[in-house]
């Protein structure tokens, strides 16, 4: 059963991407797609969104598009999870401009699921419907960096309000980074039909909103796994306990799959430290 605070909230996973920095390794397989713990990443995304109710979801794929359809139309997921095939990547506004009729009149949450993000979306959400400051159609989730000139670096007000950006500038002021995960009240929806050339949310969408969007800090795990060191310290963490379905077809297939392999050489040649 849903939370009440998550009732009316529809999702969108963004999984299109090509992981251009972890080549060969996504030549053969889809970046949404990587084992963390030996299971999909995606799949972390799905199962935490189903736990706190979610009620519908929204992936758009692109790459490695007939492997990512076969994971998504597994049993678990059909009547749940609705699949946008990009034959030419929309960026993420144009995305959303495309999806309009499914989110209208819903809060959305939109994350990249190329992100490896452990924390409790149910208080993320919470604070988005009932704490967040008057005036904020957009509520982003934030994540300390230990390297902020990769990332794109916020300035908040004492409200917590955006007031500033420095996307991946040398000597930024912080390292409180935009975690790519954001809830959207309609009035987005509406703002993008009058603009439906939009493709890139962060340098088109998010400057005009500027003093509109609230911020919620994410204290637990907020990891870029694009390159192999990052995906080798993924592999670290601890995972969560999430129902796997273990008796599905997919999942016994993915058991066996030589991606683990691969996967296993090319982060243990990384090395990485905390």
């Amino acid at each position: 059963m849903a939370r009440p605070e998550v009732r009316g909230v529809r999702a969108l996973l963004l999984a299109a991407g090509t992981g251009r920095r972890l080549r060969p390794l996504t030549d053969q397989w889809p970046k949404p797609l990587m084992p963390i713990g030996g299971r999909p990443l995606l799949e972390y995304w799905l199962e935490s969104l189903r736990s706190v109710g979610v009620e519908e979801v929204l992936v758009n794929v692109h790459h490695h598009a007939e492997q990512m359809v076969q994971f998504l139309e597994r049993p678990r997921y059909r009547g749940w999870v609705r699949i946008a095939h990009e034959v030419h990547p929309l960026g993420t506004a144009g995305t959303l401009s495309a999806g309009r009729e499914f989110f209208a009149g819903y809060t959305t949450l939109v994350a990249h699921a190329d992100n490896w993000c452990r924390c409790d979306l149910g208080a993320f959400i919470a604070f988005h419907r009932h704490r967040r400051p008057e005036g904020c159609p957009i509520t982003m989730m934030t994540f300390d960096t230990l390297a902020p000139e990769t990332c794109g670096i916020v300035e908040t007000d004492p409200t917590g309000v955006v007031v500033g950006f420095h996307e991946k500038v040398a000597d930024p002021p912080g390292t409180r980074a935009n975690g790519a995960v954001y809830l959207l009240e309609p009035e987005l929806f509406d703002w993008l039909a009058q603009r439906p050339d939009l493709r890139d949310f962060s340098t088109e969408v998010l400057p005009s909103f500027l003093g509109r969007i609230a911020t919620w800090h994410n204290s637990g795990i907020h990891r870029d796994i694009g390159t192999p060191e990052m995906l080798a310290l993924a592999q670290q963490d601890p995972s969560p306990g999430l129902p796997w379905t273990e008796n599905d077809a997919w999942s016994h297939w993915f058991k066996d799959h030589p991606v683990h392999r691969l996967v296993a050489d090319l982060t243990a040649a990384c090395e990485p430290t905390r």
